[in-house]
């Protein structure tokens, strides 16, 4: 597999604060409006999740693994940024939205304490974690700059996989597979946050992490890449040959599962009544009552992977214009892609009409590529 990252078409230049200053006035009216529910008069961000939202799209991590090199102070007065004094110049020329206050701490400091005492209040700041149930409901709705952000990732997204996997053969390794995704990625200016690839040999594993094995004669490649705080989910597979008549068989199944959740993703549904509903589909289309436990079935989307991965305990409300990214699984089978709840009903975002699809109850779903 021969393959070199593709440049972007478009000019160099320097890289600027993608925030929307009218998406901003519109998430700090949702903050405050948490600040008025509690009694409270500031709350303090910290993770990557709640920092790239509010500040819609900036890039506040330095190591993909570590915390952010960020913590905001949201009050009635303002927002403040506090950051190390090694990474201010950065975060000041390239990260900083319009109106927002720029504080540092040396690079030894305590960013979370700093950042709490830069407010007027006399009362400690609200944690995120006192509001987490807000604070996701805050982030549900996409509003029309970061919506188009979105769009645009998860369809470059799409494209990428395509390229890929259509340059693919058996003798492909999935290190090959996975490094010629990373590089296309990091080209878009993105980050692959998860890169997983299993040829025939290793079509056991859900999480299948890359290894030196060849594909084979079919395999699965999943990408979960993060541009400017949003975060695009895919997964796709690849074949070499017609497919036994079982395989056909469990696709065209996860399929219907996948319709069936799709139909329950609506405004005003909570997201335990679909995870029932999810359950009750896998056991309807013959993968077996405890089949849902086998892998996690995704949830809502956006500046997380999930936000958050749904299960019988989370009772959030589905929203018009939020996003979501389900993935139901069997043996050997899964189906996954980004998708919004538009006015216009559900859209799939991570779509490459080269990609080959089929339709199912009326939406275009992928199906897999022979080569």
């Amino acid at each position: 597999m021969t393959q070199t990252a593709a440049a972007p078409n478009r000019q160099a230049q320097a890289r600027q604060a993608p925030a929307s200053i009218a998406d901003r006035a519109v998430k700090r009216r949702r903050v405050l409006d948490i600040l008025d529910a509690a009694g409270r008069d500031s709350l303090l961000l910290t993770t990557h999740t709640a920092l790239t939202w509010y500040l819609d799209g900036s890039r506040v991590h330095i190591s993909l693994a570590g915390d952010p090199i960020a913590a905001v102070l949201v009050d009635r007065g303002g927002d403040h940024l506090v950051t190390f004094n090694n990474e201010a110049g950065r975060i000041a020329a390239e990260e900083l939205p319009p109106g927002v206050n720029l504080h540092t701490v040396p690079w030894h400091g305590n960013l979370h304490q700093a950042a709490a005492a830069v407010g007027n209040s006399a009362w400690p700041p609200l944690t995120e974690a006192e509001v987490a149930a807000e604070l996701r409901a805050a982030r549900q709705q996409l509003l029309p700059a970061e919506s188009a952000r979105y769009a645009l990732l998860c369809a470059e997204l799409a494209g990428i996989i395509t390229d890929v996997l259509s340059a693919t053969t058996p003798e492909t390794t999935e290190f090959e597979v996975a490094s010629v995704l990373a590089a296309r990625v990091v080209a878009t200016g993105a980050e692959p946050l998860v890169l997983l690839c299993n040829g025939s040999s290793r079509s056991a594993f859900r999480h299948p992490l890359a290894t030196h094995s060849p594909l084979g004669r079919r395999a699965m490649a999943v990408v979960c890449a993060r541009r400017d705080g949003l975060v695009a989910n895919i997964t796709r597979w690849v074949r070499f040959d017609a497919g036994t008549a079982e395989e056909l068989d469990a696709e065209a199944r996860i399929a219907a599962v996948e319709a069936d959740i799709f139909d329950a993703t609506v405004p005003g549904a909570r997201l335990d009544g679909i995870f029932a509903e999810i359950k009750a589909s896998y056991l309807r289309h013959g993968f077996g009552a405890d089949q849902w436990e086998q892998h996690h079935q995704g949830g809502p989307a956006g500046y997380a992977g999930r936000d958050p991965r749904v299960t019988s305990s989370v009772t959030d409300t589905v929203v018009q214009g939020q996003s979501f990214t389900w993935n139901p699984s069997g043996p050997g089978v899964k189906i996954e892609d980004t998708v919004q709840l538009t006015d216009s009903g559900l859209q799939v975002l991570t779509a490459d009409p080269r990609w080959p699809a089929a339709a199912v109850n009326g939406l275009r779903r992928p199906v897999t590529l022979q080569l």
